[in-house]
């Protein structure tokens, strides 16, 4: 799957996925989303962000976290 709205870029916020032409990160989005912002919200507060770039922030971390894999470690 293929992303427009997020790119990575080392020199910005240390390469952390980032909404295109913003400093707003991916995990910035779900934060907010998360404590209840709506997209529409979002929008109107950061007017450079698209409720389109919102919704691929969200496939983005979905992908990323089905990439993940846990690993179990003993208790001692």
């Amino acid at each position: 799957m293929s992303f427009h709205h997020i790119v990575l870029n080392p020199g910005v916020l240390g390469g952390k996925p980032v909404i295109r032409g913003t400093r707003i990160s991916v995990d910035m989005i779900l934060e907010w989303l998360s404590s209840g912002a709506t997209p529409q919200e979002i929008v109107k507060s950061y007017p450079q962000v698209s409720e389109l770039g919102i919704s691929e922030a969200l496939r983005y971390a979905a992908q990323s976290l089905q990439k993940e894999t846990l690993i179990e470690l003993p208790i001692v």
